[in-house]
């Protein structure tokens, strides 16, 4: 028998196609209305999963892995295309102005989504205005790590030591206005402490400074650290997620020492306004049954992700709550949009 390709494998390709008797079967274990039961038309095309970040980031990941899936639950190929620009708002922008048909949707994240229209003067789109809102895909804590050699060894003493250290003690981010940057923000204002910003050009060279030392913490998307963290040569104290989450095993949530600390980052699936209804439902339900394939999961854990499937009123209450988390942070940083 001819070996199946790896998940990987179909990964390396923007298109994923299934047979038609293989596809039947696999729609028809879905929970789904009975229009969508009738109407077999949609979708009788591939699907533009439009993904406003570069190939092999953590968005680009999760969509991709997801939308593999959903290609094979719908009979059609789901085509990524890569977006990418302007802190997601080129991507964005592409699937506000794309017919709201059902054939163009957006793998939308906290960073397109919630920050850029915070901090960027082009940006006009409201992502609670301007947009369907299908589910919730992903929550992807931030982890606080330090450099080893830190006398901290949780996040009680990393805020004593910063106290006592005044500005002595830094924070490294990815750049102004970053996730990392606005989560670190978020962290001295709720514990009552003040570190010295550092920023760097990118995630990977702020993560980089605390390894040598030349930062002391910083609060960043699991995906930047946690191969380090299990190498040794970062410390982790904590994750950004509530504490009735348990996304890195014993790994304590730091709402347990912060009572109501948590800012995570999300990934969502999204499409233009006007989308109809029973098509935002179809995707909703065969997204919410690709994230319990066990392949979906795998990647997802690898990549330090919870899957959180959601009806689209529960996406909007979360990302509603993340908008004003990321003002205040935003407030706190005071940052102005440019």
């Amino acid at each position: 028998m001819k070996p199946q390709p790896s998940l990987m494998t179909r990964m390396a390709g923007p298109d994923f196609r299934l047979g038609r008797r293989q596809a039947l079967a696999a729609t028809g274990a879905l929970a789904l209305s009975p229009w969508s039961l009738a109407q077999r038309s949609y979708p009788d095309h591939a699907v533009k999963l439009v993904v406003p970040n570069a190939p092999g980031s953590s968005v680009d990941t999760i969509g991709r892995v997801v939308g593999i899936e959903m290609a094979r639950l719908l009979g059609q190929p789901m085509v990524i295309d890569n977006r990418a620009g302007a802190a997601g708002a080129i991507g964005v922008e592409a699937v506000r102005n794309a017919p709201a048909d059902g054939y163009t949707v957006l793998v939308g994240s906290s960073s397109a989504m919630s920050v850029a229209p915070l901090l960027q003067k082009a940006v006009s789109y409201n992502a609670l205005r301007d947009f369907e809102l299908i589910s919730l895909m992903a929550l992807l804590p931030n982890v606080l790590v330090c450099n080893p050699l830190l006398p901290v060894q949780s996040v009680a003493q990393l805020v004593a030591y910063a106290k006592a250290k005044g500005n002595a003690s830094n924070m490294a981010s990815a750049g102004v206005g970053s996730v990392s940057h606005l989560a670190g923000m978020a962290l001295q204002s709720a514990a009552g402490f003040k570190s010295l910003h550092v920023p760097y050009k990118g995630g990977a060279q702020g993560v980089a400074s605390v390894v040598s030392g030349e930062t002391d913490w910083v609060l960043t998307p699991a995906p930047a650290a946690m191969s380090l963290v299990g190498a040794g040569r970062l410390r982790l104290l904590g994750h950004s997620m509530s504490p009735a989450s348990r996304p890195l095993g014993s790994t304590p949530s730091l709402g347990t020492s912060l009572p109501g600390f948590e800012f995570a980052s999300w990934i969502g699936l999204l499409a233009p306004k006007g989308t109809p209804a029973p098509v935002i439902e179809l995707l909703g339900k065969t997204m919410a049954t690709a994230l319990q394939r066990a392949e979906v999961q795998k990647a997802f854990e690898a990549n330090g992700a919870v899957a959180e499937a959601s009806s689209p009123e529960a996406f909007r209450a979360y990302l509603a709550r993340d908008i004003e988390i990321n003002r205040r942070a935003v407030a706190t940083a005071g940052l102005q949009p440019e």
